[in-house]
C-alpha cells in the first residue's frame, strides 16, 4: 500500500488508483451491509413492539381497567388529598 505514503512529486500509478478505488468501494459495501443489518433489526423490533401494543389494546383486562378509570374521574376524587387544607375565600 504505497499510495498511503506517496513521494511529494510522484504521480500515482494506475494500479495504485485502482487499488485505492477497490479499498474505498469495499469499505462502502461493508458500511452498507452493516446499515442494512441494523435497519432489519430495528424494523423487526419495531414490528414486534407494535404487535404487542395491539395485543395489549385488545386485551379484555385493559378495556375493563380503562373503563373503570374513566368512570371514576370526577373533580372531587381527582384532586390530591391534602390534610389541613381549607380553601381561602
Amino acid at each position: 500500500m504505497e499510495f498511503l505514503n506517496p513521494q511529494p512529486d510522484s504521480q500515482l500509478e494506475k494500479a495504485d488508483i485502482l487499488e485505492m478505488t477497490v479499498c474505498f468501494t469495499t469499505q462502502l459495501l461493508q458500511q452498507n451491509q452493516q446499515q442494512r443489518r441494523l435497519m432489519k433489526h430495528f424494523n423487526k423490533l419495531q414490528s414486534s413492539s407494535e404487535e404487542k401494543m395491539r395485543e395489549a389494546d385488545s386485551s379484555p383486562l385493559r378495556s375493563t381497567v380503562h373503563s373503570n378509570i374513566t368512570k371514576d374521574k370526577s373533580p372531587v376524587s381527582s384532586a390530591p388529598w391534602r390534610p389541613c387544607w381549607t380553601p381561602k375565600n
